[in-house]
């Protein structure tokens, strides 16, 4: 049992170690990647205000830096939702999207558009707009379940309901002001195209408190997967922990949201892969959940910026929702495969 323990804690640490390293280098490639290409070596030169041509610099800092770092917190932020809402339900299935925040978040958008006066000057307001919508569905989901002892199959189902009424909302309100879909697409795909400081400051200190939030729901997260007579029996209060986890998961869910849209199957797939490499233990698969999603986001977005040089106008502006979606709903057939097995 020792050594089981052991080998399990080396694999862990082994598994931070590799993950790590290919999110710094991933990060690396991203910045350096564009219609002007620099070197890894000259990204970190530029980085750390050493840069061998002067304009490396200013292009690394103000063009290429904000989305290169989006990109991985939003990431990571969405794959600790997805673990949590994972541990909560005891289904492998689960992702953020059950929380009902991804629509709360388009909605807030939509309204923002239509009823404030030329919102269309003041795009670095969209994501607070965003942020206060998925807010306001998380109230609506703590509204509505703080007064039942709400299983985890009422709790998701309570989500689902929630998000297709708000993404109902959006659609009446966008069909009666169609000019602002264009807008909205993106947040509804998810995209990373011109992201700039004002957005990484909009979703860092969400991710300053949020990030370790989460990270400190772990032991409850552990004894809810043991099932609900054994929870009970380690004097765990049923209710106030998965709405406690429930309410973290939407808070990790809106705060990416507001910045990058609604980005698919990044909370499903990263922590499936945390469990395969480092067990069902919340204690490690919350944290590689985080560093795998980020790397998994990262990865996308440097595909779409490829893919807009290889390809040119065609896929030019191409968003990374619409890259994880590709990759993400055949890894969903295939959980869903082995989930039926």
């Amino acid at each position: 049992m020792t050594g089981v323990f052991i080998a399990q804690r080396g694999r862990f640490y082994f598994s931070i170690i590799v993950c790590t390293a290919l999110l710094l280098t991933i990060f690396v490639l991203h910045v350096g990647l564009g219609s002007v290409y620099i070197s890894p070596w000259d990204v970190i030169r530029a980085i750390v205000n050493c840069p061998a041509v002067e304009y490396q610099r200013w292009i690394v800092w103000n063009l290429r830096l904000p989305r290169s770092l989006i990109a991985p917190v939003a990431g990571g932020m969405l794959g600790l939702a997805g673990a949590l809402m994972q541990a909560l339900t005891r289904n492998p299935l689960a992702e953020p999207s059950l929380t009902g925040v991804s629509s709360g978040s388009i909605l807030g958008i939509v309204l923002w558009l239509i009823y404030v006066p030329n919102a269309e000057k003041y795009p670095y307001l969209l994501p607070i707009a965003a942020l206060l919508g998925g807010i306001g569905s998380i109230i609506i989901m703590y509204s509505i379940t703080n007064k039942l002892k709400d299983g985890p199959f009422v709790l998701v189902l309570k989500g689902i309901v929630v998000s297709a009424i708000l993404s109902s909302a959006s659609s009446l309100f966008l069909i009666q002001n169609n000019d602002k879909l264009p807008t909205v697409m993106l947040w509804i795909v998810g995209s990373l195209n011109a992201k700039v400081w004002s957005d990484w400051s909009t979703i860092w200190p969400w991710a300053l408190v949020t990030i370790p939030l989460s990270l400190c729901c772990c032991r409850t997260a552990n004894v809810l997967q043991l099932g609900d007579v054994v929870s009970i029996g380690l004097g765990i209060r049923l209710q106030r922990s998965r709405l406690s986890l429930f309410l973290v998961a939407a808070l990790l869910t809106a705060s990416a949201v507001s910045v990058v849209g609604a980005i698919s199957f990044i909370g499903l797939i990263g922590p499936h892969i945390a469990r395969r490499l480092v067990g069902h233990n919340a204690y490690r698969v919350f944290p590689i959940s985080m560093l795998i999603s980020a790397c998994l986001l990262l990865l996308a977005d440097f595909v779409t910026q490829v893919a807009s040089l290889v390809f040119g106008n065609v896929a030019s502006g191409l968003p990374v929702g619409a890259i994880t979606s590709l990759f993400g709903a055949p890894f969903f057939l295939y959980l869903v495969s082995r989930t039926r097995r």
